[in-house]
């Protein structure tokens, strides 16, 4: 029996982990929840899964909740403080890191520091953080396994392989609800048409970082610290109908390739399982009904998040956080109808123009470049 502790429980993420446990309750229990959100959904996942303990948004959240409890009444936490309270709670064995964007970063170090495995879906982590996640990953000797899908396939992909026998990384994308979409167009592109995505139901910030890319981008940056591969040995490929879910291309010529049916579900479930499997709950993949498979380059002028990303990881040191955090700024500034679809990537181009860059090494110097990087995009929207 293996006890979660689930940081965004109340997300798309968090749905899909509760709904493997609960096909699974001879293998996994549930011991801490937290959530931002959603204090009503929350109530009835500590109903169902009776965690030890859970922790809200703030002070105010908190009432919420212990007026909404039934008869099991879990020690509520709120704030980062909160999460990350439950991130190291003694009786969880592995972290499910959910919440969306930079605001998961402080949780996950504090989980690895308290020695739990990490079932990694926020990918911000990495991308804020990733040389110093890295190095607490090696000192307290965790498993940092990978939820995203693209990035579990290639998990999946180099199982039983040599890294020195890597030719490349080869990232899939869906190429989201525009990729037909023509240039001149996608400045006129409104929230409710980029919350459409053809393949994936996603929150709202990751589905329109699909919509500009910026998500798959943000993968190429944790993929360079999840398998220790160099940005010119990752590549990404537009995979409209979302069934490989990445590859792994090897020096003979040799590519291995992961697929199944576009359901979250799969990849929880291989990382709260792992080295073992488990039903997920997805449906079986037939390739007959699906057809045709297709590839396409992706295109960084019409979506230039994507050449963003990999400037950001090949200049290093402050640049990815900056990057991150100034597209959070202005994707929450779209989805309020403040700046336009092509200002998300207009706005992050010109907060990396301003930035001047550092190396840090202690979590302060990393969530300092996080603040200004914001400072520095609602300025820009301004």
């Amino acid at each position: 029996m293996k006890s979660l502790s689930i940081l965004g429980s109340t997300g798309s993420i968090g749905l899909s982990t509760l709904d493997v446990v609960r096909q699974h309750p001879d293998k996994f229990t549930v011991c801490g929840l937290a959530e931002g959100h959603d204090v009503a959904l929350l109530a009835e996942q500590i109903n169902e899964f009776r965690p030890d303990a859970v922790s809200v948004r703030d002070a105010a959240a908190a009432e919420k909740l212990r007026q909404l409890l039934g008869d099991h009444k879990p020690e509520i936490f709120h704030g980062i403080d909160g999460a990350s309270t439950i991130a190291a709670l003694p009786g969880a064995e592995m972290v499910v890191s959910a919440i969306v964007g930079a605001a998961g970063l402080i949780p996950t170090v504090s989980a690895i520091r308290a020695g739990k495995h990490i079932a990694l879906a926020n990918k911000e982590t990495l991308v804020v953080a990733g040389q110093l996640v890295s190095d607490l990953v090696r000192q307290h000797n965790v498993q940092l396994l990978p939820v995203d899908s693209e990035h579990s396939a290639i998990f999946q992909s180099l199982a039983g392989h040599r890294p020195e026998d890597i030719e490349r990384l080869i990232l899939t994308a869906s190429g989201g609800p525009f990729r037909k979409t023509p240039a001149e167009d996608l400045k006129n592109v409104k929230p409710e048409q980029a919350l459409k995505h053809p393949q994936w139901s996603m929150g709202a910030k990751i589905t329109i970082d699909s919509a500009t890319m910026m998500n798959k981008g943000l993968e190429v940056i944790e993929a360079h610290w999840l398998f220790n591969m160099p940005a010119e040995k990752i590549g990404v490929v537009v995979h409209p109908q979302s069934i490989i879910h990445s590859m792994v291309e090897y020096v003979d010529g040799c590519v291995m390739a992961q697929m199944g049916m576009p359901d979250m579900r799969a990849p929880i479930a291989y990382a709260v399982s792992w080295p073992e499997r488990c039903e997920s709950g997805i449906a079986k993949l037939d390739l007959t009904k699906i057809g045709t498979l297709t590839f396409e380059e992706p295109d960084m002028v019409r979506f230039p998040a994507l050449r963003l990303a990999f400037d950001a990881l090949k200049a290093g040191q402050t640049y990815p956080a900056v990057l991150n955090a100034a597209n959070e700024i202005a994707v929450a500034a779209f989805l309020e109808n403040r700046i336009g679809f092509t200002d998300i990537a207009g706005t992050v181009e010109k907060t990396m123009q301003a930035h001047t860059a550092y190396t840090p090494v202690e979590l302060d110097e990393y969530l300092q470049a996080d603040r200004w990087a914001r400072e520095m995009a609602k300025k820009i929207i301004a």
